[in-house]
Formats: structure tokens, sequence, C-alpha cells
């Protein structure tokens, strides 16, 4: 009996020592998928026999191959966000005005995730091009949250979140232009790690390198794994660290730093948006926990941007970035998009090179300042709880609607510090998952696993369950 809240690293574990086979665990993510998907949709695309074909000749494999040949997550499905190109099946980009023909070559990111043995499952939904924080399109309707239906699961990574939440995956793709893993985990409970700016390559650099590809999983173990999978070195692109000689999951094992110097950032950058009071309770809780452990907050600010400089640079760049998706029928983007494509293309070559080169000096006073005052800095990953179904409508502006769940996150996209989101509180009277989301200097994945770690051991957060209703 496969347990569909099991850890991809147990389910690889398992399936490697004959406890389960490939096809059964298959099996239990297709029947749970059968059954709840109709209602939070979080998948897109399925291809039903092509994986059951694939889990066939993995359980074939397990019988044949000694467990020590076996690559490390053999047998595990996996979803893959609609932003990303597998290989015989379609990519949306979570719209009507793309086109639909099968791509004939998966991303680097999405080969190394089979190369690593895991079993392409589907593909989970997104706003369109992944502009907004949450999925309620044309193209692919309402995601909904597997704590509250009525509620976002966030996103753009919506599926990726409600997928692993409802235990309809045991891990799933993710990737954040700004906020993109971090915001759809704090929704639904999960744990979601950004690396830092170059570790994890895809085909191009990704808006000007303010995106990249991760997971949201249950488990720090989990994480730790799939990018220990995900940073390799990649000799194609245009820039690549070595391989690190030592793995993430090696480090997770190690024993935690004491002593950090923590930061606290809990007012957000851009002008105009409250913090809720449960984002806060959730953010002074984990400075008690830290504390506890022998770390010590102190009181340094951040050499912030001002809202205008912020939005300035960001928008204008993630504008222009993001309008590069090949349309074949343009007419059917959606309004908000179609708007920020015409934005983009007013912007000269010349003001879009301002503002890349702005966004690198930005970086740069931001990063130096925090190594000066900080080891982590913890804020909440949003200013919100996970907002109501449809109240972006309120507003009239979908990207607007967003920013209190990216203001807090979009910030380390343009910095490239490695940020990740755990699932540390519950709000009282609504019992929604809320996250806070630790940041670290640049290649400190490690640290920011360790100290985690102490949070995973005193809130336990894998072994709760939504309720599903």
């Amino acid at each position: 009996m496969v347990d569909p809240f099991s850890s991809a690293v147990e389910l690889a574990a398992a399936i490697r020592a004959k406890e389960v086979s490939p096809i059964e665990v298959l099996d239990c993510y297709l029947d749970r998928v059968d059954a709840l998907d109709p209602k939070f949709n979080a998948f897109c695309f399925r291809a039903d026999d092509e994986v059951r074909a694939s889990a066939e000749a993995a359980a074939d494999a397990v019988l044949r191959c000694p467990s020590a040949d076996l690559p490390p997550f053999h047998g595990v499905p996996l979803p893959i966000k609609d932003l990303g190109e597998v290989a015989g099946w379609p990519t949306t980009y979570g719209s009507l005005a793309t086109d639909r023909s099968p791509r004939p070559a998966s991303d680097p990111v999405v080969r190394r995730f089979v190369n690593a043995g895991f079993l392409p499952l589907g593909k989970t939904t997104t706003s369109e091009f992944g502009a907004v924080s949450f999925t309620e399109s044309e193209a692919q309707g309402i995601s909904r949250n597997p704590w509250d239906p009525d509620r976002s699961p966030g996103g753009s990574s919506s599926g990726a979140g409600v997928a692993v939440s409802a235990g309809m995956a045991p891990i799933a793709h993710a990737a954040d232009g700004g906020g993109s893993i971090r915001v759809p985990a704090s929704c639904t409970g999960l744990v979601g790690l950004k690396p830092t700016r170059g570790m994890v390559t895809n085909a191009v650099v990704e808006v000007e390198g303010f995106g990249t590809s991760g997971v949201v999983t249950r488990t720090l173990a989990d994480t730790a794994a799939a990018l220990d999978v995900l940073a390799q070195h990649d000799p194609g692109a245009w820039w690549s660290p070595p391989t690190p000689t030592r793995s993430l999951a090696a480090a997770l094992a190690a024993a935690a730093p004491t002593g950090l110097r923590i930061g606290v950032l809990t007012d957000p950058v851009i002008d105009g948006i409250s913090v809720d009071p449960a984002c806060r309770t959730a953010v002074d809780q984990t400075l008690r926990t830290l504390e506890a452990a022998g770390h010590h907050v102190v009181g340094k600010p951040l050499p912030l941007p001002s809202s205008d400089e912020l939005l300035s640079t960001f928008l204008k760049v993630w504008a222009v970035a993001s309008a590069s998706v090949p349309l074949v029928d343009p007419d059917r983007v959606e309004p908000h998009n179609r708007a920020q494509r015409a934005a983009a293309q007013s912007v000269s070559s010349w003001e879009y090179a301002q503002s890349v080169h702005h966004t690198q000096v930005l970086s740069r006073r931001i990063v130096e300042g925090f190594l000066d005052s900080f080891d982590l800095l913890v804020t909440p990953t949003m200013a919100c709880l996970p907002p109501k179904v449809g109240s972006w409508r309120e507003i009239g502006n979908p990207v607007a609607a967003a920013y209190p769940m990216g203001v807090f996150t979009s910030l380390f996209n343009v910095t490239g510090q490695p940020a990740i989101s755990v699932p540390v509180h519950h709000d009282e009277a609504t019992g929604l998952p809320v996250g806070v989301q630790l940041v670290a200097a640049p290649w400190r994945e490690d640290l920011l696993l360790q100290v985690s770690r102490t949070l995973e051991e005193a809130y336990r957060w894998a072994d709760r369950r939504p309720p599903l209703s």
C-alpha cells in the first residue's frame, strides 16, 4: 500500500528495496488525480499510457539491475510545470495563444529529472506566461487550494503546489521568476527553495537571470536531493558553476551551525502594501525558535531600493523578457498580458539595456549590504494569506493584485540569492498555511537547509494534511 503523502526520497528507497513497484506508485497517484483533480485543477495535460509504459520499464529495471546501479529517484513520478518543454508533449505556457503541437525535445531541466529516474507525470497548471501568482486563466481555468478550495494555491507554479499538497504527486517541478516556487509553497503548506542565480541552468538564461527552476516538496530532504540532481555543471550554458563537491543532501545531514546573525525584514519594499498579522506572527515565532537554537537577531537594515526604483527596473525587465514567448494567435492573449506586451514593445533597446544594467547595480548593492550585516534574513513569504478565488477582480488588474503575494520574494530574484519558504504557521482563523522566507548569501543553499531543519524539527509540517474539502 502506497502512502500518497510519502516523500520522494522515501518512495525511491522503497522502490530500490523492492518493497513497492514503480507501477504501484504510479497507479496510486493517477487514482488520486482522477479523484481530486476535477475539484482542484492541478493538471493541464496528462499522458497516462505513456507514463505507465515508463513505470513498467522502471519496474523491469528494478528486477534486472543491482540497486546501486539505479538512478537516485528511479520510478518516482514528478509532474512538470507547463512552462517547461517535454519531448512529445505540448507546452502552452498557460495560454490559448500558443502553439499546441508536441515539442521536439525536452528542456535541460527536464532531462536532468529523467536522468535521475523521475517519471514525468503530466504537466501542471500555471498562469498565462507565469505572469501572475495565481492561476485563474482562460486557458487552464481556476486552480484551487487543497486547504480551502475557495482560496488560491498561489503561483505561478499553481498546479505544482496543488499536486503535492493534495497528495497527487510526491514532488513537483516548479519555476520561479518573482516568487513562483516560494509563493505556492507558502499557500499550500510546502517547502519551496529558489536556488542561487545560475545554479540550475536551462536552455536559455531565463528573464535576464531572474528566473530559475526547482521543486516544491513536503520535506527538506526531498528539496536537497532534488537540487543535487538539478545543480549539475552545464557546459552549454552561458554561465554555470562546477558541480558542487559536497551534495546538499550531505549538507542537510551535517550539524547545523549556531551563533548566526539573523536579520529581519517585515515591511514591504513596495509602498501601500500592508502585512497580514498572521504573516508577522509566522516571522515572530520563527525568530523565537532560531534564538532558542543559539542564533542572534540583529537590527541592521538592508540597503533596499525605493518602491519606484524596484518597480521601474524589475517590471520593465520582466515585461520585456517574458514577452518573448512565441504566439500563433496574439488576439487570444489575456488582457493583462496583452497590455504588458504592448508596454514591452514601447521600451527602446536603450531603455531596456539601462534597466538590465541598473538591476545588476542594485543587486550588488543589496548583496554587499547583506554580507556585511547578516548570515540569514527572515521575512514573510507573502504579505497576505492566500487570497480568495476571484478577488483580483475587485482590483481589476491581476498584476497589481499579485503584488502582496510577491513583494517579499521578487527582491531576491533581482539579487539572485537563494531563498526558501517553509510552512511554520497556520492562521488560527482560517486554518490556512503561512510560510516564512529565509534568505542566504549566494551559493549558501547548505546554510538555508541546515537552519530550516531546525524549523522542520520544531514544526513538523510534513505531518500536516489538508482537509481536501
